[in-house]
């Protein structure tokens, strides 16, 4: 289950984390985003082993939004060893999403 991170514990999950890391920026009110919640809570059940996923809101975490420059939701970072290497922008179906995160590991 993707776990909900505030602004402290993203930078450390980001920066510690031998697994990818996959961060779902959504908002609660966002029709996209809660039709990911379930694609989203799949993937984390399925591949859990190797990748870990979260959740930020970017009504709570305004600062990492910013930071990432997330203009539109839901979009999805994927991160390595740190370092932000794909965006998914708006809803994606699962295949698909599963196919990028594969890509990286």
């Amino acid at each position: 289950m993707p776990k909900l991170v505030n602004n402290s514990q993203f930078y450390n999950k980001i920066r510690k984390s031998e697994k990818l890391v996959v961060m779902d920026f959504f908002a609660t009110w966002c029709g996209p985003c809660k039709m990911l919640t379930p694609i989203f809570e799949s993937l984390s059940n399925e591949m859990s082993d190797k990748v870990y996923f979260a959740k930020v809101d970017i009504d709570r975490s305004v600062e990492i939004a910013e930071e990432y420059k997330i203009v539109s939701i839901p979009t999805m970072i994927i991160f390595k060893n740190g370092k932000e290497v794909q965006r998914i922008v708006g809803f994606v179906p699962k295949e698909q999403i599963k196919s990028k995160i594969k890509a990286h590991l």
